[in-house]
């Protein structure tokens, strides 16, 4: 699966997801880039978008795209805040189907 994490999730939450071709924002040289055009540029190059943008589905008519969202409702962007989510984002990314939106909440919810 090729994953893109948000540049709102810090860069070393990819090397968690090492079943995965996995690049960030950052990386791909999309930063501060608005969500549409981030959505556009990723398209064709990715299957999924993490995210923490509790905003995204409201701010993009999210059933025209193709790739997969994956939506981390956590309590921070720190690592160890996202850890906890990374057996639950895991199973996700492996069975997440071409535009779906999936939220993935904190154990406390």
């Amino acid at each position: 699966m090729r994953v893109l994490l948000d540049e709102n999730l810090p860069r070393k939450l990819k090397f968690e997801l090492v079943d995965h071709e996995v690049k960030t924002v950052p990386e791909m040289g999309w930063a501060g880039k608005k969500n549409g055009e981030l959505l556009r540029l990723m398209e064709p190059l990715f299957d999924v978008f993490v995210t923490l943008d509790q905003n995204l589905s409201y701010q993009q008519n999210l059933k025209q795209n193709i790739i997969a969202i994956v939506l981390l409702r956590a309590i921070s962007n720190r690592l160890a805040d996202l850890l906890p989510f990374v057996p639950e984002l895991q199973k996700v990314l492996n069975a997440i189907q071409p535009g779906a939106f999936v939220v993935i909440t904190t154990p406390e919810e």
